[in-house]
């Protein structure tokens, strides 16, 4: 089944009143025929639900579709991507233990990192795809590796091959961020990586309508019961292992379940994903090699142009696109700001994967706690403008920002 064939049926239970949409169960709790079958299903010896912070149908129809595109075992949706992201960092850490991390990452990952650090869990930033940096960083407090595929706003595109290869030969899982790619340019699972995680507010939803996370375990890591002695008592789920220590402990008990009308509105987007996302994608490189070509003082970042540092990579693990996002420098701080205010089609506000264009100086808003060292890491420089392409016609778009470039004397 190909893509956008599998965005429409892949995962889908069909109604059995005929709806070609998984109705909204708006309700916290689910009635049970007997105290015996609620027990039952609370020790999960029965299959059913009973309080929506646990389990939801209208959830469920989301999780499977995800599963299912990503071609993982299991997905658990989240409140948000960073409560997904948080979910499968505390389902495997305890204190004590240490996380290696590209440090070219989105800037809310690097304050939740810092976060961890009053449980006792530290981070060791390296940069991407560099290997021998890698190997000296990991050491006997190790537990996994994490990258996003395509960094925020850095636009490094990680090896996820070799990534994998080289977390699994120190017996360490790879959790990947597959949010600013989405799995219509690469299925991270297929690549090597042990679970992929999706802030599914951003092109999975593809409207803004909605904050929402989305894990999922391809079932393939096998979790070491001393390295990993959490999930020792799981180890009878087998591939399930991680997804059953999660769902009946960390997830059920800290509450930052999805609501059931944001899952109904990630399905209903998930379904255009792929139109989207190629439009969006064909407008970013269009609008990357329009503005690398007129105006020789701005920098231009873009992975699909050769003069990209991470083209290559992008080529051979990229497919259908390079991703929707670009970034600008412009020379300083006021001129960034002066770009932005001066555009009238662009939104200026924080997110991606809009159908809309949307841009932003992330190093006053969504890099605004890092460190000036962390800024740096991660590319974010105060003249850079992140812009997120929208689905307008690139017509629009180009003359839009040359407008703007006028302003600012490009």
């Amino acid at each position: 089944m190909r893509f956008n064939t599998s965005l429409l049926h892949a995962g889908v239970q069909k109604e059995t009143n005929g709806s070609t949409l998984p109705p909204v169960y708006q309700t916290s709790a689910f009635e049970q025929t007997s105290a015996s079958d609620l027990e039952k299903i609370f020790e999960n010896k029965a299959p059913g639900f009973c309080y929506t912070r646990v389990g939801n149908p209208t959830i469920m129809a989301f999780e499977n579709r995800i599963t299912k595109l990503e071609g993982g075992i299991a997905s658990i949706a989240c409140a948000s991507g960073m409560a997904a992201l948080m979910n499968a960092f505390l389902n495997i850490l305890r204190s004590g233990d240490e996380i290696i991390s590209s440090a070219s990452l989105y800037g809310g990952t690097i304050d939740l990192f810092r976060d961890l650090e009053a449980f006792g869990i530290t981070t060791r930033y390296v940069e991407n795809n560099n290997w021998e940096q890698i190997e000296a960083a990991i050491n006997e407090h190790t537990r996994l590796i994490f990258a996003e595929t395509i960094g925020n706003p850095c636009l490094d595109v990680t090896d996820i091959e070799k990534l994998a290869e080289l977390a699994h030969s120190h017996g360490l899982p790879l959790i990947v961020d597959n949010t600013t790619a989405t799995p219509y340019l690469i299925q991270v699972l297929k690549h090597g990586a042990d679970i992929v995680v999706n802030s599914s507010s951003k092109y999975i939803n593809g409207s803004s309508n909605s904050i929402s996370g989305i894990l999922t375990d391809g079932g393939k890591f096998k979790w070491d019961k001393e390295k990993y002695p959490g999930l020792a008592e799981y180890a009878r789920f087998g591939p399930m292992a991680f997804i059953a220590k999660l769902r009946n402990g960390l997830f059920r008990n800290t509450g930052a379940c999805l609501s059931p009308v944001n899952a109904y509105l990630n399905v209903i987007g998930l379904e255009t994903l792929g139109l989207r996302m190629e439009r969006q994608c064909n407008n970013a490189f269009e609008l990357a090699d329009w503005i690398e070509e007129n105006y020789p003082e701005v920098i231009v970042n873009y992975p699909g142009l050769k003069s990209s540092r991470w083209h290559d990579i992008a080529e051979r693990e990229l497919t259908n696109g390079y991703g929707a996002i670009l970034t600008l420098r412009v020379g300083s701080k006021e001129q960034a700001f002066e770009f932005i205010d001066s555009l009238k089609l662009a939104y200026t506000l924080s997110n991606i994967g809009d159908t809309k264009t949307l841009v932003i100086h992330p190093g006053s808003t969504i890099s605004l706690h890092s460190t000036d060292e962390q800024k740096e890491d991660a590319g974010v420089f105060e003249d850079l403008i992140r812009v997120s392409v929208g689905i307008e016609d690139i017509q629009d778009i180009k003359e839009d920002f040359a407008q703007a470039f006028a302003k600012i004397g490009k």
